[in-house]
């Protein structure tokens, strides 16, 4: 999402980290630079306007003027306001009250609130242990109760679905069965409209009435750029909004609205939407967004979705098979894929790390989501014997497989060459041990690869 702001100001402050010292001329040329590159981002005039000036304040003051390095000083400065205008520090849901909490999504049709509120059920019963319960209240759209019947199925979250004509009878309804089902979290899902109008902000300013939601959450579309922060206000105005959730932040938009979002409606981003899929909720840190923005990496994040969606039972029996000799397969390999992609995929992975921007073109030149997705294929059009002992896989079996994968017989000799080769590594780490084969490793890093 922020691709192109990030290439902005990494460009501008990479030319002035090499500034033996600062001047009023180059800080006025770089914070010149900072307003076009968010400006070009879609971020809201008012935004753009109170963080180039705190900027230059800073920038000019006695902390940067007297610094032995004023380029990374001046640098701290743009990453300590950026948190600042995202709100600071992160938010977490406030649930302590008697349960059922209510947490009420609102927005316009289209952000993603249904979608959004089995994601948020999945986190809280996940993250959480919470026992959550969801409910529509979106009396004009059928199909909107429909799909959120069919994602609380998904997720193993209690659907509620009173008998009841109009949405505040049915939230009361749901409510009092929340109640009855023991239920800790109960996520309403409110009605949109394609554009704000009065009948949508009086039918949500009487859901609030009646269930005291301890969470108003606004669900806000990160891809419709300069309309966001319209929408935004207009919700903010109306409604005692308590966060928002930045939805479809895995597009490409520009990255604006994340910066305009708290300034506008003066409710903090809690969580980002970065998927179709129930995991794809990541909570909102702005310190370490504005790391991710000035191209430093977010590392933290990374390890933090590791530990949630690697499965540790098998990564466990991997490290036993290993040690005692029995050798890395082909089923291992797949899991190992399909693991990285659950988390994101390579591209989204390598946009954690520092110098983001250059990792990820040299995943999209060559090792990319798209080949680990056909590698899975090619491997489940093997057999179990295949896939257990590839050294049997002969040109015929190659060609079989190849047909049944929808995939050419080069493309299956790849992978075989490819797995030879992480299995051989595998061996080594089991044999000699982590610490040993990084050392080894460190030493063959090309030239500017961290570490070396």
């Amino acid at each position: 999402m922020f691709e192109s702001l990030s290439e902005r100001l990494t460009r501008t402050l990479e030319r002035l980290r090499g500034s033996g010292r600062l001047t009023e001329n180059n800080i006025r040329d770089a914070v010149r630079d900072v307003r076009m590159a968010l400006l070009e981002a879609d971020v809201a005039l008012p935004v753009v306007k109170l963080f180039t000036e705190q900027v230059r304040t800073r920038a000019l003051g006695q902390e940067v003027l007297k610094s032995l390095t004023p380029g990374q000083v001046f640098i701290k400065i743009v990453h300590d306001e950026l948190t600042a205008v995202m709100s600071g520090a992160a938010t977490g849901l406030d649930l302590g009250v008697r349960p059922p909490a209510v947490i009420m999504l609102v927005g316009l049709q289209g952000a993603g609130k249904t979608t959004t509120a089995a994601k948020l059920a999945r986190y809280l019963q996940t993250r959480e242990h919470k026992k959550v319960a969801l409910v529509s209240t979106d009396v004009y759209r059928p199909a909107a109760r429909e799909q959120l019947r069919k994602l609380a199925a998904e997720i193993a979250a209690v659907c509620i679905e009173p008998k009841a004509p109009d949405p505040v009878g049915i939230a009361r309804g749901a409510l009092l069965e929340a109640g009855k089902q023991m239920c800790d979290v109960l996520i309403v899902d409110t009605a949109g409209r394609l554009h704000v109008d009065a009948e949508m902000m009086q039918e949500a300013r009487q859901l609030q009435q009646a269930l005291s939601p301890v969470e108003t959450l606004f669900t806000l579309d990160a891809m419709i750029g300069q309309d966001a922060a319209i929408s935004a206000a207009a919700f903010g105005s109306q409604l005692a909004l308590t966060g928002i959730v930045l939805t479809k932040a895995d597009g490409d938009a520009r990255g604006g609205v994340v910066l305009s979002a708290k300034q506008v409606t003066g409710a903090p981003i809690k969580f980002l939407g970065v998927g179709e899929k129930a995991a794809a909720l990541e909570v909102f840190h702005p310190e370490r967004m504005a790391a991710r923005i000035l191209g430093m990496g977010d590392v933290v994040s990374l390890v933090e979705d590791a530990q949630q969606q690697v499965d540790h039972a098998k990564a466990a029996k991997l490290a036993d098979k290993l040690k005692k000799g029995k050798g890395f397969d082909l089923e291992d390999f797949r899991d190992q894929l399909q693991q990285m992609l659950g988390m994101g995929g390579i591209e989204a992975m390598l946009g954690r790390l520092p110098g983001a921007g250059r990792l990820q073109e040299t995943a999209k030149a060559g090792f990319n989501d798209r080949d680990m997705r056909r590698q899975i294929a090619i491997i489940n059009s093997m057999t179990p014997r295949e896939r257990r002992r590839p050294e049997i896989i002969n040109g015929s079996r190659r060609r079989r497989i190849a047909l049944g994968s929808g995939t050419q017989v080069q493309e299956v000799n790849r992978l075989l060459k490819q797995f030879d080769q992480l299995s051989r590594v595998m061996k080594q780490m089991a044999g000699k041990g982590m610490a040993h084969m990084l050392h080894n490793l460190k030493g063959r890093m090309p030239p500017g690869f961290p570490g070396r």
